[in-house]
């Protein structure tokens, strides 16, 4: 998934921080206050695959958070506005986390403890995580009695049918591919060939594929197993959507919800004030609390501003939190150090791995010697104080994450764990036997203060080695619409991802599979290259998790190196503040951040 700004995984969780100029400080910055080893600690506990809850765990309510009250109010600041609301579009950090209240799928993860630690994959709409009896081949679901839309229509296995159908469409272009892919059982984006116009035009997804032989029952077919189904489910990708109340491209702003919350409001770039959905039934739902009367949500508020504001603890800041924003470089140290900030303070370690990308559909990027000069001469360090040093941040390798299985410690092609400043003088050699000296390089940037920060100060490393950079801004509300464009402008631009569910197969592929290039799709660099291609395949069909997770280590080494269409910065943590009225704060491993539905006011 991809980070908002962070996308967290966006362009991760979870976003950024203020940042500061360059200086070859091989820390990457400011040491102040976290818990290393809890951390690694964290990182490893996430590696483990979470299991597939019975019937009993996915019957609701959920289990009551310890204090937990009804009513009030709560303020949430965050930095960047929802540019989709539609759960098939839904790939990015911030989106992903106002989802948890508003859209419901066929599974979901259930928190089975109060620190967001432990979890379990439970039927949400259904009474179960599914069941297979061929190996993952064939999959059955069964809907719950007195699940509804918000505008009290029973949800059906119609609704199911239309909302995996509705994925083929061609507006449908921001969410994930896992499903689309799996029943066409094709790896790229052709899976739009098997519905070509999605169900708009009257044509449906054959049997063969989907069943719904009644209005309670949802039956999947695959020709190959796909045992993580309902991993796959529990994306806010995969949400219900209303066959009635489909306005296709109109329901990314105004989507029919089946969550606890409703919106009531939202202005694009502003504002959105969520309230209670009355015909929400938490009878049915296992995950989700609906403690509190109100959310407003104030868009626009830079991470230094909320830190600030919530560092003092007044006003109406006593009952706020933000879900987006992180604490902020300047305020990182003082936050971690200062006692009386430990209650109100979450800490976690993040999937996310944050990556420059080089656009290779631009002529001069297709040249290696001038995608390795930029590898060495980028300078990661200023993006690892941007977001606060290495109490929000480590230098990063390569592509999977500490959290990940495959994760290797030492790799470091490009020598950035050594010297995250960067070698200018060996890139500029580089350029100086490609004859590229002088090279061109559209920076894209978000309009962020991290964004503005850090991009400046990767851009004076670039210069140094002898590009001639150019910055140029984008909105950091569309930031991955922009960036996911095929003809856009950007010969480098920064994003991040996290793994789906703990396996590089939720990396890799979506990012780097040549096959998967298309308008709004995430393979950022559109590197399209035959032994990547080829690798993802056989990878993808070892049974084994522990075998298949040694070969996407050995694939990570090859794009990393070999390949070079990207160049890692860093692994993401997450430090989160909250005003002294609010209750049930903790952070959820899978969320990556605060869990918004288990908060009350105290």
């Amino acid at each position: 998934m991809s980070r908002s700004g962070r996308h967290v995984h966006a362009v991760v969780s979870v976003l950024a921080a203020a940042a500061l100029v360059l200086t070859g400080c091989s820390s990457g910055g400011s040491k102040g206050g976290g818990n290393d080893k809890e951390q690694q600690e964290n990182a490893e506990r996430q590696k483990a695959l979470i299991k597939f809850g019975d019937a009993a765990a996915s019957k609701g309510p959920a289990a009551e958070v310890p204090g937990a009250k009804s009513g009030g109010t709560i303020s949430v600041p965050a930095r960047d506005s929802y540019a989709h609301l539609d759960p098939a579009q839904i790939y990015v950090f911030n989106e992903m986390q106002v989802a948890l209240l508003l859209h419901r799928g066929l599974t979901g993860y259930k928190a089975t403890s109060n620190d967001g630690s432990k979890h379990e994959v439970v039927g949400d709409l259904a009474t179960d995580a599914g069941t297979t009896t061929d190996g993952g081949r064939t999959w059955k679901y069964t809907l719950k009695d007195g699940i509804k839309f918000q505008d009290g229509s029973a949800i059906t296995s119609a609704d199911i049918r239309h909302s995996v159908e509705r994925l083929f469409a061609p507006f449908i272009n921001q969410g994930p591919p896992y499903l689309q892919q799996w029943l066409a059982d094709t790896p790229g984006s052709d899976y739009r060939k098997l519905l070509p116009d999605g169900p708009f035009k009257g044509k449906h997804l054959p049997d063969s594929v989907l069943q719904t032989p009644d209005a309670k029952t949802v039956v999947f077919k695959f020709k190959e197993p796909h045992p993580d189904l309902p991993y796959a489910l529990a994306m806010a990708g995969y949400a219900v959507v209303s066959q009635k109340g489909d306005t296709k491209e109109k329901y990314d702003k105004a989507p029919v919800v089946s969550g606890p919350y409703k919106i009531q409001s939202f202005k694009s770039g502003k504002s959105m004030v969520l309230v209670r959905n009355t015909n929400w039934d938490p009878a049915t739902d296992p995950i989700r609390h609906q403690y509190v009367d109100r959310f407003n949500i104030t868009f626009n508020q830079q991470y230094e501003d909320s830190t600030k504001a919530l560092i003092a603890d007044g006003g109406t800041d006593r009952t706020a939190v933000s879900w987006q924003n992180s604490v902020d470089a300047g305020n990182l140290s003082k936050v971690l150090n200062d006692p009386k900030m430990k209650s109100r303070t979450v800490i976690g370690y993040q999937p996310f791995v944050g990556q420059i990308n080089i656009n290779l559909s631009h002529k001069p990027m297709q040249d290696k010697k001038v995608r390795q000069a930029i590898a060495y001469a980028l300078p990661v360090s200023p993006f690892v104080r941007a977001y606060g040093g290495s109490a929000a941040m480590e230098v990063a390798g390569g592509i999977i994450s500490p959290t990940v299985s495959g994760y290797d410690p030492s790799f470091d092609p490009w020598g950035k764990k050594k010297n995250p400043a960067g070698d200018p003088a060996k890139a500029k050699k580089l350029l100086q036997e490609a004859g590229k000296v002088g090279t061109k390089l559209t920076f894209g940037y978000s309009n962020s203060q991290e964004g503005q920060a850090y991009s400046t100060a990767m851009a004076a490393g670039l210069e140094k080695a002898g590009f001639d950079v150019q910055r140029q801004e984008i909105p950091a509300e569309t930031y991955f619409d922009q960036v996911s464009k095929l003809n856009n402008n950007y010969d480098i631009f920064h994003t991040s991802w996290a793994a789906d569910w703990p396996s590089a197969s939720t990396v890799i592929p979506p990012l780097y599979d040549g096959r998967v290039i298309a308008e709004g799709a995430q393979n950022y660099s559109q590197v399209n290259d035959p032994k990547i291609n080829s690798e993802i395949d056989r990878i993808s069909r070892i049974a084994d998790p522990a075998k298949a997770a040694t070969e996407w280590e050995k694939l990570d080494k090859y794009i990393v190196k070999d390949v070079v269409n990207i160049v890692p910065t860093a692994y993401y943590k997450q430090v989160q503040v909250a005003g002294s009225k609010v209750g049930g704060v903790a952070y959820d491993d899978v969320i990556g951040g605060v869990d918004p539905r288990r908060l009350y006011v105290k």
